[in-house]
């Protein structure tokens, strides 16, 4: 078993220092769970809607795994994996980025730039930022894994691609505002659930979303993290609006057996030569 924490926080808006501080006060009080894997939402560090304060507030990859690197050999020691949401900077261009960390281990593994930047309705990414180009599943201590950022797992493609790729995992950092208050809990939380449950049961992984709570320029960070299984169930899931580590256990072994009794990974592998000369031209055409 891997056990996982999903950290739903709260990031106070440009306050990288407290925001980090906050991060390690609550690794170390999970020091007793034995935790494999924490994961934090999109954004964290500085807040997420910072617009033009993207330039002054964003770090380097390198930076912010030194500080927290840092502070975990003085402080954590244990082995800990990291998933953090980050805006990052990188020369002249910026990035809303996530990175996984090896603490006590190899550090940087693996640097995630987000694809899709919603311009639209309350969100304003791609003013003020640089598209990722790139997708890929890479190497854990665990298994195989991926990150997509927020809007990257609303487009089904990004995680068939790192399916197929061999991803086990797939970790989200979102920062997603409540809207659609129809009764119960807000409309973008359910989609949520049900995207995961879609794509972790057509592809035999897991899911892990990692969602920001809080207040920022008027809207309301909904949380509703969780962790979705291999059959497509929901294996977890943390409550809306509130701080709250959510805890859960992953089964790598479970994914072999469930992937041979539905088969769907394995018929798009063996059908994609079928269907990519439509994609080709579809590309050809953009």
């Amino acid at each position: 078993m891997v056990r996982h924490a999903l950290l739903q926080l709260k990031p106070e808006k440009g306050r990288i220092g407290r925001n980090l501080e906050h991060l390690q006060q609550t690794l170390l009080g999970l020091r007793d769970e034995g935790v494999d894997v924490a994961v934090v939402p999109e954004a964290y560090p500085t807040g997420y809607f910072l617009q033009g304060g993207v330039r002054e507030l964003a770090l380097e990859a390198a930076e912010l795994e030194d500080r927290l690197g840092a502070w975990h050999a003085a402080q954590y020691r244990e082995p800990l994996d990291l998933v953090i949401g980050f805006y990052e900077r990188d020369g002249g261009s910026y990035y809303n980025a996530a990175a996984y960390l090896e603490l006590g281990g190899r550090g940087l593994v693996h640097l995630h730039r987000k694809i899709f930047l919603p311009t639209y309705g309350v969100f304003d990414e791609e003013r003020f930022l640089d598209r990722g180009h790139e997708l890929a599943s890479f190497a854990t201590r665990f298994g195989r894994a991926a990150l997509l950022i927020c809007e990257d797992f609303w487009h089904t493609v990004t995680a068939t691609t790192v399916a197929l790729q061999g991803a086990e995992i797939i970790y989200v950092p979102s920062a997603s505002p409540a809207r659609g208050f129809a009764g119960g809990a807000p409309a973008n939380v359910e989609r949520w659930a049900t995207l995961a449950r879609a794509v972790s049961g057509e592809h035999g992984l897991y899911v892990a979303l990692a969602s920001l709570v809080g207040s920022e320029a008027g809207k309301l960070m909904s949380g509703g993290s969780l962790i979705a299984g291999p059959e497509g169930e929901v294996l977890a899931r943390a409550p809306e609006f509130e701080e709250a580590v959510l805890l859960a256990d992953v089964d790598p072994g479970r994914i072999p057996p469930v992937r041979y009794d539905n088969p769907m990974l394995a018929d798009l592998k063996a059908g994609l030569p079928l269907i990519f000369p439509e994609l080709r031209r579809l590309v050809e055409e953009l």
